[in-house]
């Protein structure tokens, strides 16, 4: 197995460890280490966290893939999360989704060939009284209009 914490998350690990009662309490908390760590969830990383916390690679992957906030494949730079539920969707959400979609080149789930976009479509960003809501990394774009997303979206073209 070639994949490990780095020393600041097997520190953090460790640390974590002392404070919960059954190992496998850990998983949350250290599949969000491996993503802080790598951008995304590896196969590998997977197993080596099973084998950390006594259980499956299986059980393991079951709780990653259930929860959208993980990736299990590497994501873009820019990750784009565009909200699709009711209150988003009836404030227009489906021809916000289309307009980066069409402006980046890219559908929905797909990562630009430069790595610096993907378009994720999640849940419930919980800003339901602003929608339609998008976020950019951890930035939230609320009452988003194509205009906004446009102006973003060129600024970010901009940096190297």
């Amino acid at each position: 197995m070639s994949w490990q914490f780095n020393e600041e998350n097997e520190k953090k690990f460790q640390a974590l460890l002392k404070r919960y009662p059954k190992k496998n309490s850990l998983t949350l908390p250290s599949l969000w280490m491996i993503q802080q760590q790598d951008g995304w969830i590896s196969e590998d990383a997977m197993k080596y966290l099973a084998k950390k916390l006594d259980t499956t690679p299986m059980d393991i992957y079951s709780i990653a893939s259930f929860y959208s906030m993980f990736y299990l494949k590497p994501i873009g730079k820019y990750n784009i999360q565009i909200c699709k539920t009711l209150s988003c969707k009836l404030r227009g959400s489906d021809d916000i989704k289309k307009y980066i979609e069409d402006k980046l080149g890219i559908k929905s789930g797909e990562t630009s060939n430069d790595m610096k976009f993907t378009i994720t479509e999640v849940e419930c960003l919980g800003s339901c009284g602003t929608a339609p809501c998008v976020c950019i990394n951890e930035d939230y774009i609320q009452n988003a209009t194509p205009k906004i997303l446009d102006e973003i979206i060129d600024k970010i073209n901009e940096k190297k």
